[in-house]
């Protein structure tokens, strides 16, 4: 297994952690998380195709696809 697979299953088991956490304490970690991610997505990219990009992206949207809801409900309503 490479090197950003690892490094991706990492962040998988990161984020479950941060999950875990109340919501008060959820903020730091999960926004220094969402910081790497594209990162890691890039260099699976680079290593493993694009093809694995376009998955490791579906991914991410599903994982934080409640904040993605609520930052397109608060553009929706600033238009």
């Amino acid at each position: 297994m490479s090197l950003v697979l690892i490094l991706s299953c990492l962040w998988v088991i990161a984020s479950s952690i941060v999950a875990f956490l109340p919501m008060r304490s959820q903020f730091i970690p999960g926004l220094a998380l969402l910081l790497v991610a594209p990162l890691l997505i890039i260099w699976i990219g680079m290593v493993h195709g694009w093809i694995w990009t376009g998955v490791a992206i579906l991914a991410l949207a599903s994982m934080f696809r409640r904040p993605l809801w609520a930052v397109l409900r608060q553009i929706r309503a600033a238009s």
